[in-house]
């Protein structure tokens, strides 16, 4: 059996055009039976003949059993959303490729879209979109050696991803009135509230943190009051100081809240941009 080689981008003409998140739908279950079926294979072959090689560089990567790992995709998830996860021998905390639909894709591929009506921000529906949020928070604005920035998100979390140019650079999350604050009480949010916000820092200082602030305290009309989770960082203060500033109106709505979100369990943004209690940075997230 001759060696395989194994490139960022999938074989085929249709895979060339596409991306994952473009495929029609895939059911975890398949996902994760494709992954043990995939690394069954790779166990019982007598000799390793696979590499991964990314397309834009001259380095490659054998592919064995002992540089693959998995994924756990969701907080707290008894079911287990698992993938398989490529990474350097010396460096198991890296992320270099990731196992979809039969192939190997680099991470940036991942992250891409090739659907042109795929722009601005989109509610997270998919299996594939909830994969992207993840690689945003916990792979791609990971410092290398360091632990993710953000925690991993629950399966059910509402939120909106970001893109631009045909990819993804950034999502928000929301804790809906109602929700459950955790897994361990019957605590519900009182409010809605904006839980996390990233902007991929490539693309920081283009406005789209303040656009996402500005999509979600448009969503929801009809409430007077929304809450931001503590704690707020100084570039998402810096984020907040500009849009109460181009926004009079919000000024008595917005709220820095712990949860679930009680009058004394909040504070007003403003007011405390005012008496600067915060920390301002001068790199918005957007």
């Amino acid at each position: 059996m001759g060696v395989h080689w194994i490139c960022s981008e999938a074989s085929d003409v249709l895979c060339r055009m596409m991306f994952p998140v473009d495929f029609p739908p895939v059911d975890e279950t398949d996902l994760r039976s494709a992954s043990e079926q995939y690394l069954l294979s790779l166990k019982s072959r007598p000799e390793n003949n696979e590499w991964f090689q990314h397309s834009s560089k001259a380095s490659k990567l054998e592919i064995t059993a002992n540089n693959i790992k998995w994924l756990q995709l969701f907080e707290d998830d008894q079911a287990g959303c698992l993938l398989l996860a490529l990474h350097p021998p010396d460096d198991p905390a890296q992320v270099v490729a990731l196992y979809l639909y039969g192939s190997w894709w680099c991470v940036k591929d991942v992250i891409r879209t090739s659907c042109k009506t795929r722009t601005g921000l989109l509610p997270v529906q998919s299996l594939m979109e909830r994969l992207i949020m993840f690689l945003l928070s916990q792979v791609v604005e990971r410092p290398s050696q360091e632990e993710a920035l953000f925690s991993v998100h629950p399966r059910t979390e509402s939120a909106k991803l970001l893109w631009r140019d045909g990819q993804a650079v950034g999502f928000y999350t929301v804790k809906h009135k109602g929700t459950l604050c955790d897994s361990w009480s019957s605590r519900c949010y009182l409010l809605p509230v904006l839980d996390t916000v990233l902007v991929r820092t490539s693309w920081w200082r283009r406005g789209l943190g303040l656009q996402m602030l500005t999509d979600f305290c448009s969503s929801f009309p009809n409430e007077e009051v929304l809450g931001i989770s503590v704690p707020l960082s100084a570039s998402m203060v810096a984020v907040c100081r500009h849009f109460l500033q181009l926004n009079e109106d919000h000024r008595d709505r917005l709220y820095e809240v712990e949860a679930p979100g009680a009058w004394t369990q909040r504070r007003n943004i403003w007011l405390n941009i005012q008496l600067s209690r915060y920390l301002i940075s001068r790199d918005e997230v957007g």
